[in-house]
């Protein structure tokens, strides 16, 4: 008997208790736990897991297999992108100047002032307890360390900690502390899987690999 070659989509798992909003988009695989919330228009993509107790606010994007941990906070307009990790209790925060009433003593409404939200790039990893003040944009494949307060912009690979957090390295696609060679400065090595990269004026990029060698003829 002939088989389909085409797999069908994973199922969307939704534990007993989560909240999810009609309006919210989930996409295939994705598997939401006990009392998470996750608000109107929300976009989660493939393969995605949303922690016990955690938060997804109105509208924010999210790519695919992204991991959000227990009772982590994603206020809204945050944007995630793909393979993202989301540390437990984690909070993007969306609001510059936070207060409960007005000038005059009046209860803020929604209306009476604007998010403003995080950016979070591809790869990159928010350690637990971290907090990344709005409007800052964690870079590819960058970790902040737990309990670090973002509030300046990540570069990309770069490693974050403390309070207010401040570069102390760099990390690879793996997640491990790259290691300086000898020899030029400015190239760094992963332990793990041995990428090379450049680091110039703060910036650090992979260095392509070197091409096959071509067959003998």
């Amino acid at each position: 008997m002939k088989q389909n070659s085409e797999v069908p989509p994973a199922p969307v798992r939704v534990a007993p208790g989560a909240q999810i909003d009609e309006t919210a988009v989930l996409g295939p695989g994705t598997a939401v736990w006990e009392l998470a919330q996750i608000r109107e228009k929300a976009v989660l993509g493939e393969d995605c897991v949303v922690g016990r107790g955690s938060y997804v606010g109105p509208g924010v994007h999210i790519g695919d297999r992204v991991k959000i941990q227990n009772h982590a906070l994603v206020y809204e307009p945050a944007e995630l992108g793909d393979g993202v990790f989301v540390g437990p209790a984690v909070v993007l925060t969306n609001d510059h100047n936070p207060r409960s009433v007005d000038p005059e003593g009046q209860l803020k409404r929604g209306g009476d002032w604007q998010p403003v939200g995080v950016t979070v790039a591809e790869g990159a990893s928010l350690g637990a307890r971290s907090v990344c003040v709005a409007p800052v944009r964690v870079g590819r494949w960058a970790m902040v360390a737990a309990g670090a307060v973002v509030t300046r912009d990540v570069p990309d690979f770069a490693l974050v900690a403390g309070v207010p957090a401040r570069p102390i390295g760099w990390v690879g696609r793996a997640g491990e502390r790259l290691r300086e060679l000898p020899g030029p400065a400015g190239i760094w090595e992963c332990p793990r899987t041995g990428v090379l990269h450049a680091e110039k004026d703060g910036v650090l990029t992979e260095v392509p690999p070197p091409p096959a060698p071509r067959p003998a003829a």
